[in-house]
């Protein structure tokens, strides 16, 4: 249903290298770099990170990007943390939402909230 989507940023290098890290251990990578913005995706450019460059503060939005399973979402995890991520939830299973998801929540350098989520896990 979506077919791309951006944030902005207020230090796009900084999100660049988290975005580059945590979206390579999801299969994803940098398809398009502009001086300004950079695309995401696998076959087409489908996330965007871009500059924001006004005064009033940028407001935090969710982003929950798909991992084929829970070992993946552990990694997501693990690669943002170690780039200094908050963690917001350790990987785990949401049983209020479905059976079977199972995500990890951290926050990027400009404070969004980014999620890895497995639709399909049997445990944790």
């Amino acid at each position: 249903m979506i077919d791309h989507f951006g944030i902005n940023c207020s230090d796009l290098a900084a999100s660049a290298a988290f975005y580059d890290k945590v979206l390579g251990v999801l299969g994803h990578r940098r398809l398009m770099d502009f001086d300004v913005a950079i695309g995401y995706g696998t076959e087409a450019p489908a996330f965007w990170i871009s500059r924001w460059e006004a005064t009033e503060p940028n407001r935090e939005v969710h982003i929950a990007f798909t991992a084929p399973d829970a070992e993946t979402v552990r990694s997501f995890h693990a690669a943002a943390l170690e780039l200094g991520a908050e963690e917001l939830h350790a990987p785990r299973m949401w049983p209020e939402y479905h059976p079977g998801y199972f995500g990890a929540f951290v926050r990027d350098p400009d404070g969004n909230n980014v999620e890895a989520v497995c639709h399909t896990a049997a445990e944790g």
